[in-house]
């Protein structure tokens, strides 16, 4: 059995052929999206984070109006860049998310994928410390906020409050109990893996990581999220940790499937996201079904992993997404043992 959620970078456009022309579409229709995948059986509606590009880049507005309108599905992020965030602000927000749907936030965050802009994170008034570069600025900014996450107090109340105070320091409010254990970290490289599971986060691994051994993408992953559960073991965490990967799959059943993705990449790819940092980007997977089971069957990763996040076309609109992830759950899913 394998939780299955789709993952959505909320994209729009004004082209003629996208069903999301606006921001306003986007919305909306991710919320009606997660609606209509909890109804078909969906385990989480997962979502990117962007800056300065024509996609989702606020979540806990979004995850918070999913929250209110579902009741079982898992809501999320992958991921919140955190050169981006204010930790506190944010402990907040995700507090307040995490208690409107009642338990179910799985939030993934990260140090954050290449930029639209440059160093967009000093627009929004962030810049390293003496001797830090952007990386290690995002991940002390994650620690600060797993640490808010726990509850415990840290700031000295005013003998002069508005209202009453309880005794002792006071923590940051709404608090929401549990939501510590469901923070992910998603990782492009095996070290920064291996620093989730020593930080007690869950592990999401993208389509994507750096190139660390010219092996092909599947491998590379898989041989990740091992080094991942050897640290979380090495550690003494007291829970099991759970790891998520992204996969591009598409069953074709229809005549319009095969025209949109029959001719889908089929290998894995080798380049640049980053200067002098090489990548390697895992293939899409469309096939007819019977020929997908057979192939995903041999995809490492995806057995090391207990969550599929199966990336979507959101710009196809509500009904054709909801069509191809029905199509998972119904022709693939049972054949792979993931249901």
């Amino acid at each position: 059995m394998k939780k299955i959620g789709f993952l959505s970078f909320g994209h729009w456009s004004a082209h003629p052929s996208y069903k999301t022309q606006a921001a306003a579409d986007t919305l909306l229709q991710s919320i009606d999206l997660a609606v209509a995948a909890e109804e078909i059986g969906l385990d989480g509606a997962y979502f990117r984070v962007h800056h300065f590009a024509a996609q989702l880049a606020s979540p806990f507005p979004l995850l918070s109006a999913i929250g209110a309108k579902t009741s079982k599905i898992e809501i999320g992020t992958g991921v919140i860049d955190m050169r981006y965030e204010n930790p506190m602000y944010m402990v907040e927000d995700a507090g307040a998310a995490d208690l409107i749907s009642r338990g179910r936030l799985q939030l993934g965050i990260s140090r954050g994928s290449p930029e639209q802009v440059i160093e967009g994170w000093r627009h929004f008034g962030y810049a390293p410390l003496p001797g830090e570069n952007d990386a290690d600025m995002g991940r002390r900014k994650a620690l600060e906020f797993l640490a808010q996450l726990k509850g415990a107090g840290f700031a000295e109340p005013n003998p002069y409050p508005m209202f009453p105070n309880p005794p002792g320091l006071l923590r940051l409010e709404p608090h929401s109990p549990g939501l510590r254990e469901r923070i992910w970290w998603g990782a492009a490289s095996n070290a920064t893996a291996v620093w989730a599971a020593e930080n007690a986060m869950n592990l999401q691994s993208s389509t994507l990581k750096f190139d660390e051994s010219g092996k092909p993408f599947h491998i590379q992953q898989a041989e990740q999220i091992r080094l991942y559960k050897e640290a979380w073991k090495k550690a003494g965490h007291h829970r099991e940790p759970r790891v998520s990967v992204s996969r591009s799959i598409f069953a074709l059943v229809t005549d319009l499937d095969r025209a949109y993705f029959g001719q889908a990449k089929s290998a894995d790819s080798f380049g640049y996201i980053e200067p002098e940092k090489r990548a390697v980007f895992g293939k899409s997977y469309a096939a007819e079904p019977d020929q997908l089971i057979k192939e995903l069957a041999n995809d490492e990763a995806i057995q090391e992993a207990d969550t599929v996040l199966l990336t979507i076309p959101n710009t196809l609109g509500v009904d054709y997404n909801v069509h191809l992830l029905s199509s998972i759950l119904k022709h693939v899913a049972p054949g792979l043992g993931w249901r």
